[in-house]
C-alpha cells in the first residue's frame, strides 16, 4: 500500500514545521510528520499524512513565509494533484500520473449491481480516454503555470517548457517521485551530498 497524504514545499529558515500555520497540530500527529532533504536556499518539504494537511493552509503558508509554496495532495502514491500559490495570489495545479488521474475522475456507473463490471466496459473506457485528453490539453497551461510560480520564487528555470510538460505526461510508480522530478526540473536543485571521506 501506498502512501496518501501530502507534500508541503515552502522556504523558511527554520524547521518548516515550527510554521505558526501548524501551531494547530497536536505534538502527537507533529511526532508522525517526516521530513524530506532540504533544498539550497531554506526550501523543504514536509509529508504529512491523510488527514492532517487543510487546503487552507496553503494561502496561510504563503502568507507566513513570505514566499511561494506549492502541495501535492498523494493518494496512494498511484496519483497526485499539485497546487502551487505565489504571493500575489496566482494558483496552478497539474496532475501526476496523468492516466490514473483519468481513471479516477471519470464516475463510474451508478446503475449496475457490480460495480467492477461497469469499469471494462467500452462507455466507460471510451469516457476515460476523454478525460485523458481533457487534461493532456490542459498540460501546456499547467507547465506554464508551474514556471511562473517557480520564476515568483527567484528560480531561474533553465530547463525547456516541453520538458516540463513531457513530466506531466510521464508515469512512475511513485507519485512522491515525480513531484521530487518537478521540483527538479522547475529548479530547485537538490542539496549537493557531501563526498566520503577517502
Amino acid at each position: 500500500m501506498g502512501f496518501s497524504g501530502h507534500l508541503v514545499f515552502a522556504r523558511s529558515n527554520h524547521p518548516l514545521l515550527e510554521a505558526i500555520v501548524f501551531d494547530g497540530i497536536d505534538e502527537e500527529l507533529k511526532a508522525t510528520v517526516h521530513t524530506w532533504e532540504s533544498r539550497p536556499g531554506g526550501w523543504q518539504t514536509l509529508q504529512f499524512d491523510h488527514g492532517i494537511w487543510d487546503d487552507a493552509d496553503l494561502p496561510a503558508l504563503v502568507e507566513w513565509s513570505g514566499a511561494p509554496a506549492c502541495v501535492a495532495d498523494v493518494s496512494d502514491s498511484d496519483l497526485a494533484l499539485v497546487t502551487g500559490l505565489d504571493t500575489t495570489g496566482q494558483r496552478w495545479q497539474a496532475w501526476l500520473n496523468l492516466d490514473i488521474a483519468a481513471r479516477l475522475l471519470v464516475k463510474e456507473p451508478e446503475d449496475l449491481d457490480d460495480q467492477l463490471l461497469g469499469l471494462d466496459t467500452p462507455e466507460f473506457h471510451d469516457a476515460v480516454r476523454h478525460k485523458h485528453a481533457e487534461l493532456d490539453a490542459e498540460i501546456p497551461t499547467d507547465a506554464e503555470g508551474a514556471v511562473a510560480w517557480a520564476a515568483a520564487a527567484g528560480i531561474r528555470v533553465t530547463t525547456q517548457r516541453f520538458r516540463i510538460e513531457e513530466l506531466l505526461r510521464s508515469h512512475e510508480t511513485f507519485a512522491e517521485d515525480l513531484f521530487s522530478s518537478l521540483l527538479d526540473q522547475l529548479g530547485f536543485v537538490q542539496a549537493i551530498q557531501p563526498s566520503p571521506a577517502p
